[in-house]
């Protein structure tokens, strides 16, 4: 368990962003702080080898994003983030995993976390996808978005003839959005890939969220690929 000093003085000209790392293998925490703690913008406050060690380093620093591994001795990842959400922690987690844990996943994002990533994810998109959890988007991996949606389809006719029904409330804009959300595209992409301003995407999601009933973009992902939309 560590508690880290951020640069209270680089705090004055920009606000940066607390982050808490936690996962029992002390070369994978190492790895994370080199590439993570070299962005100005970013305040590694805490590290934790167990979920134990994390609500106490959490509740001690008050990050704004935590890189969570699942698999950890005592209070593994899931159990961590459910506790988390329980007590009303503004932290936002981000699960660490690998292809083998879909189902592990689903149950992190159930239990409150706002996305997931590949352990082997580049230094760059590491550092993009902290700040943009930190600025209140969802994360999907591109990578394995497609294989953890096919993880719960099953097929199901059932869910399928619910997720038409659901995207027909949509106008043809919000479509399109919803599919590039289902594509795992961050707000900026889709703006780009759309021709229209990061506000204006903003308030569609804003809508998707509602029409779809979703709660987060993972459930957007699940709804646009349930539809069999691929977005080609």
């Amino acid at each position: 368990m560590g508690v880290t000093a951020g640069g209270e003085g680089e705090r004055a000209t920009a606000p940066r962003t607390r982050l808490a790392i936690v996962d029992d293998d002390a070369l994978v925490r190492a790895g994370l702080r080199m590439i993570l703690g070299g962005d100005a913008s970013i305040d590694i406050v805490g590290e934790a080898s167990d979920g134990r060690d994390a609500l106490e380093v959490i509740a001690a620093t008050s990050p704004h994003v935590v890189l969570m591994d699942i698999r950890m001795p005592r209070l593994d990842g899931l159990e961590t983030t459910k506790a988390l959400t329980a007590r009303g922690d503004r932290a936002r987690v981000i699960v660490l995993t690998t292809f083998d844990t879909d189902e592990l996943v689903l149950t992190a994002l159930r239990h409150g976390a706002v996305g997931f990533l590949l352990k082997d994810t580049p230094p760059a998109e590491l550092v993009d996808a902290v700040r943009r959890v930190a600025a209140g988007e969802s994360i999907l991996s591109p990578s394995v978005t497609a294989q953890l949606i096919a993880a719960v389809t099953g097929g199901s006719d059932a869910r399928r003839t619910h997720a038409v029904a659901l995207l027909e409330r949509l106008t043809d804009r919000e479509r399109d959005v919803a599919i590039a959300v289902g594509r795992g595209l961050s707000n900026a992409e889709i703006a780009a890939e759309l021709y229209m301003g990061v506000a204006t995407v903003k308030t569609h999601i804003g809508h998707l969220f509602t029409k779809l009933e979703a709660s987060n973009r993972v459930q957007i992902a699940r709804t646009v690929h349930d539809a069999g939309l691929t977005g080609e």
